[in-house]
């Protein structure tokens, strides 16, 4: 097994190696170099545009890099279907990192070294993605949509880096400012999966708990890709917390809230979006309206009812007939949702399509109705695309809007 390990760490190492070599030589060209040309339109042929996506496809995670994929091709294939885009089509690679950064990083090597792709859309998770920015700056090739709020893929700006949702400060900020304000809450307590998903929004919390002079109460954390929840919620328990913000995925985060429960701690429990609101329902089988999670993206179900939200009517309809088997889920709609703005910045930046002037494009755009009652905008200045927060509760097995 040693030996094993050894040869896929020097593997891994070599075609690391061979990828800044490549790098290098191209950041080294001139910029009329026909070389530096070809390298900037990779992906891109007169009737194709390749781009490439690492993501959970299974494991722990599985159940948010699927469905972010679903999402976003309900829409690819919708606009392949109709021609594609300046006569090309779309065609996405996705390779299954299995939420684990060391992976993330090879399948980021092999899409720009071996594949040549033109974007890289719709990686899920903070560890995996912050992995890959040194790899992306490097070879000034664009990311967008991806299904994180890490606060260290908005801050300092980075050229090649589009961000769609609203950020976990964001989130975080929203939901103490409720428990606070509204349910006049003041023992609050984190848990928190212990890598830098988890300490971003352990930051995020602790930012916003500071406005009103609080601090967490008590903190517990859990390892990624375990349910070692005990020891972090008997801490809390200790503590008599009011409140748990939960920085973590649906299985932890699901048995930290059945054990609390059937041990009679009535605490309210939040989650932020990460969570995976649908499969967290999904898990736990029962209403319990205590426990809230914040969305980037409004709850679908409600577009039967709200004239503003076309586009979510528009990707329950799409959802359904490229994939009939799926319900419709916040996740998925956040996918649809990433894969719209990056059709929007092919469309803008004209059949002439090389990376810088597709950054370009996605720079100019501004009050965009996706027709989820949340405008977005881009600005060279600013690379995240929305900035609402909506909240849900659990009730009737699923998560609702809370509208107030």
């Amino acid at each position: 097994m040693k030996n094993k390990q050894t040869i896929t760490h020097f593997g891994i190492i070599c075609f690391g190696i061979v990828f800044i070599l490549s790098i290098f030589f191209y950041s080294c060209s001139d910029s009329d170099d026909p070389r530096l040309t070809t390298y900037r339109t990779s992906g891109v042929t007169s009737d194709q545009i390749l781009i490439g996506s690492s993501l959970a496809l299974g494991g722990h995670a599985g159940y948010l890099g699927t469905q972010t994929l679903h999402g976003a091709l309900s829409c690819l294939n919708h606009v392949n279907d109709n021609g594609g885009i300046h006569g090309r089509k779309i065609k996405l690679i996705a390779y299954d990192d299995g939420y684990d950064p060391p992976r993330c990083v090879a399948n980021t090597q092999k899409l720009i070294v071996q594949d040549k792709v033109f974007c890289l859309f719709g990686y899920v998770g903070t560890p995996t993605t912050v992995k890959i920015v040194p790899l992306v700056e490097d070879a000034r090739i664009p990311i967008l949509g991806m299904f994180t709020g890490a606060n260290a893929l908005r801050e300092p700006l980075k050229r090649y880096l589009i961000n769609v949702r609203a950020s976990y400060y964001q989130e975080t900020g929203a939901a103490v400012k409720h428990l606070v304000e509204k349910m006049k809450l003041s023992k609050i307590a984190v848990f928190y999966q212990y890598d830098a998903y988890g300490f971003d929004g352990l930051k995020g919390t602790e930012i916003a708990l500071k406005l009103y002079g609080l601090v967490p109460v008590a903190t517990g954390s859990y390892i990624r890709g375990t349910l070692d929840v005990e020891e972090g919620l008997e801490k809390i328990m200790d503590r008599e917390a009011q409140a748990v913000v939960m920085i973590g995925t649906y299985e932890p985060c699901a048995k930290f809230i059945r054990l609390a429960r059937s041990k009679g701690f009535s605490s309210v429990f939040y989650n932020v979006s990460f969570v995976g609101a649908d499969e967290l329902a999904r898990i736990l089988g029962y209403t319990d309206e205590q426990i809230i999670v914040t969305q980037v993206v409004p709850p679908p179900e409600v577009s039967k009812a709200d004239e503003t939200l076309w586009g979510a009517r528009e990707y329950i309809d799409l959802l359904k007939k490229y994939y009939p088997l799926d319900d419709p889920n916040f996740v998925s709609l956040e996918g649809y949702i990433n894969a719209k703005v990056f059709v929007e910045g092919l469309k803008r930046a004209g059949r002439d399509l090389d990376r810088e002037n597709f950054i370009n494009a996605i720079e100019t755009i501004r009050q965009l109705d996706l027709g989820i009652a949340n405008p977005l905008s881009f600005n060279s200045q600013d690379h995240q695309g929305l900035e609402r927060v909506y909240f849900t509760y659990l009730k009737n097995g699923k998560f609702v809007w809370l509208d107030d």
